[in-house]
C-alpha cells in the first residue's frame, strides 16, 4: 500500500506519537486529517502539514462520523486510519483512600478501548464500501501499551484497556479481511510524549534507566516510523508489534 496520495486520518494527532505521525503520512505524500479533543492542536498541526484538523472526542460515535464524512469530502476516504487518542491515570483497586470509584475504571477503558472500537468500526465500514486496490483497501493501526502484557501496580484500568486493544487485532483483521482492511496494533514502551515532558529531569532520566537497550526513552519519530513499515508492508496483518527496546515493566 502507498502512503503517496491517500487519506490518512489519525487520532489525537496534536501532539506526541500522533503528532509525529501525522507529519510522516504528510511528508510522504498523504493527505491527512489531524483530529484530537485539543482543537487548537489540531488545527495548529493541520496548517503545518498542509492536512485539516478537527476538534473529536472518539468516545462519540457522532462526531467521528462527522470527522470521517469531513475528512472523505476534503481529500477521500481516510483508507489509513492510526488510533492514537488515549489517556493514563494511575489509581490503585484499593488504596490509602479506599477502594477505586468504578467510575476512574470505566473512564479509562471507553477513552482508550471503546473509543479506539468506535473509530475503528467507522473506518471499516467507511473504507469497505470505496473501489479501492483489491490487495489491501485500507489499513487500520490501533495503539496498546506493553502494560498491556505487564502492567504495573496501579496500572489495572490502563493495562485492561490496553490488553483489550491488543485482543481485537487478530479478531478484527479476520474479519475485515473480506474488505481488503489491515489491521495491526503498535504497543510503545517508554515514549518521550507531552505526559513524560512534564516531568522533572531527573525522572525522565531514572525511567530511562530501566529501559534494556538502547538505554533512553523512546522517540515519537519511532512510533511514526512503525506505522511507515506497518502501512507499506501488505502481508502485514493481525499483528501486535512491541516497540520497548526489550524493556518489561517491573511491577512498580
Amino acid at each position: 500500500m502507498k502512503i503517496e496520495g491517500t487519506s490518512a486520518l489519525v487520532t489525537g494527532g496534536a501532539s506526541g506519537l500522533g503528532a509525529a505521525t501525522a507529519r510522516m503520512l504528510a511528508r510522504e505524500g498523504a493527505k491527512v486529517t489531524v483530529v484530537d479533543r485539543n482543537e487548537g492542536g489540531a488545527i495548529d498541526l493541520a496548517k503545518e502539514i498542509g492536512g485539516h484538523g478537527l476538534a473529536v472526542d472518539v468516545t462519540s460515535s457522532e462526531l467521528v462520523w462527522a470527522a470521517f464524512n469531513v475528512a472523505s469530502e476534503a481529500f477521500g476516504v481516510p483508507r489509513i486510519v492510526v488510533n492514537c487518542a488515549g489517556i493514563g491515570g494511575a489509581s490503585r483497586i484499593v488504596g490509602r483512600d479506599g477502594v477505586m470509584p468504578l467510575s476512574d475504571f470505566e473512564k479509562v477503558i471507553r477513552v482508550n478501548l471503546i473509543g479506539t472500537f468506535n473509530v475503528m468500526r467507522i473506518a471499516a465500514h467507511q473504507i469497505s464500501l470505496t473501489d479501492g486496490p483489491t490487495g489491501c483497501k485500507g489499513v487500520i493501526i490501533n495503539t496498546a501499551s506493553v502494560a498491556a502484557f505487564e502492567g504495573q501496580i496501579g496500572q489495572a484500568a490502563y493495562a485492561a484497556s490496553k490488553g483489550g486493544i491488543v485482543s481485537m487485532a487478530l479478531p478484527a483483521a479476520r474479519e475485515l479481511a473480506r474488505f481488503a482492511i489491515r489491521v495491526n496494533t503498535i504497543a510503545p514502551g517508554i515514549f518521550r510524549t507531552p505526559l513524560l515532558d512534564g516531568l522533572p529531569e531527573e525522572a525522565q532520566d531514572a525511567l530511562a534507566r530501566t529501559i534494556t537497550g538502547p538505554v533512553r526513552l523512546g522517540e515519537p519519530e519511532e512510533y511514526a516510523h512503525t506505522v511507515k513499515y506497518m502501512v507499506e508492508n501488505d502481508y502485514l496483518n493481525g499483528e501486535v508489534i512491541r516497540l520497548d527496546a526489550a524493556t518489561r515493566l517491573p511491577p512498580k
